[in-house]
């Protein structure tokens, strides 16, 4: 699938944090299929504080910020041989669950949080395109890339179990870089500055997923390991003034773990506060026409999600709704939109619009609008690598 160019690559990272190290119960539970640490060279190359050799690349961010979270390299396994169910068969998951809906060349898969909270990393193939699909608990962001191919060898990625910006740090395996999940951006190791291409990931509900995907394949909890599926294994307290595990100065413009919907596209950023979706919404629907550097995108929003990282039991999660942008044109036209009383419509044609971008009722039925890059993240973290973003505003 073709991603537009100008939503493919984010801004160059900004102003740098320090971080604690991860102590966490996903990092030490102990099970069948644990993953020691493995042989061979540190990844990423130079440790924090070392020098990079003289045959590399300098690195990117400054490497004493990229700190120890606790648990050696895949200390939080990975999944490299995922395992999936057909809709019908899934019976694990509660409506209001929240599912990375990852979909290429006309494959959509769905990975649920509740797994990849405990691994983080699915290493995986949708259509022809060989894919990653990441979650860090520690910031709600689940993005998904493609694998390049560099020098014949097929990348596949792993935990490296270090933190920068309190984000996941990945490393590949085939020459050990390491990999900034917030940015797709090699970091520190022979692949620094290379860039990884976005591929549209969208946090949803189980239920908005499933209606939308019938078709559909579910990441499966027949992982190889044992793990407490469903259950949050990280003592994060939205609303809090300091982030879990994050030491830097957050920016005061948002609560530091507010939801928001980052977009990036050319030299410009903004971001779409979830509670600012919430606050023009109608019987639980919302929509924002917004334009970041030229390009229209619309943003729907939709009540019903848990968030991962309110309750012990990520099924008992907050309400926050579930936000995804979408490239407003259809039918030779841009689209923009707004709220009725049955949910999100286009002006031009009145058609309904769900949130997964599809026109289910109107002149426009059937059609499906393209998914735009976006990022949901909290607000502490996606601010610490995007320092110029704007802030979205409902009114004036």
């Amino acid at each position: 699938m073709e991603v537009p160019a100008t939503l493919i690559r984010l801004v160059p990272l900004g102003a740098k944090f320090v971080v604690l190290s991860l102590v966490a119960a996903a990092c030490t539970a102990g099970g069948a299929g644990d993953v020691a640490s493995p042989s061979g060279p540190d990844p990423g190359g130079p440790t924090a504080g070392q020098e990079s050799s003289s045959t590399l690349e300098p690195p990117v961010v400054d490497p004493d910020e990229i700190i120890s979270g606790g648990p050696p390299p895949d200390g939080i396994p990975p999944i490299d041989d995922p395992k999936f169910l057909a809709v019908d068969d899934v019976r694990f998951l509660d409506p209001n669950e929240p599912v990375i809906a990852v979909e290429v060349d006309g494959a959509a898969k769905a990975y649920p949080i509740r797994i990849m909270t405990w691994h983080e990393i699915v290493n995986d193939t949708l259509g022809d395109t060989p894919v990653v699909v990441t979650y860090c608990p520690l910031c709600n962001t689940g993005i998904a890339f493609e694998r390049p191919v560099i020098d014949g060898d097929l990348l596949d990625f792993g935990t490296s179990g270090k933190l920068y910006h309190s984000n996941l740090v990945m490393y590949d395996r085939q020459t050990g870089s390491y990999w900034a999940q917030a940015t797709g951006q090699a970091i520190v190791g022979p692949l620094v500055r290379e860039q990884l291409v976005f591929i549209p990931a969208r946090l949803l509900s189980w239920a908005d997923w499933a209606n939308a995907y019938p078709g559909g394949l579910v990441l499966s909890t027949d992982t190889g390991f044992t793990r407490d599926y469903g259950a949050n294994p990280y003592p994060y307290y939205e609303g809090d003034d300091r982030p879990f595990l994050f030491t830097g100065e957050p920016d005061p413009r948002l609560p530091p773990t507010a939801h928001v919907l980052g977009l990036s596209a050319g030299p410009d950023v903004l971001a779409v506060s979830f509670e600012e979706l919430a606050s023009i919404q109608q019987d639980g629907w919302a929509a924002a026409n917004v334009e970041v550097s030229g390009e229209e995108l619309a943003v729907f929003w939709k009540a019903g999600t848990s968030s991962a990282l309110t309750s012990p039991t990520i099924s008992e999660g907050r309400d926050v709704g579930a936000a995804a942008a979408y490239v407003p044109r259809a039918d030779g036209r841009t689209l923009t939109f707004s709220v009725d009383g049955s949910g999100i419509v286009d002006d031009q044609t009145g058609s309904a619009w769900s949130i997964s971008g599809e026109a289910l009722a109107g002149p426009l039925a059937g059609t499906q609008l393209e998914v735009a890059v976006a990022i949901d993240s909290f607000w502490f973290d996606w601010a610490a690598f995007h320092p110029e973003t704007e802030i979205w505003r409902a009114g004036p």
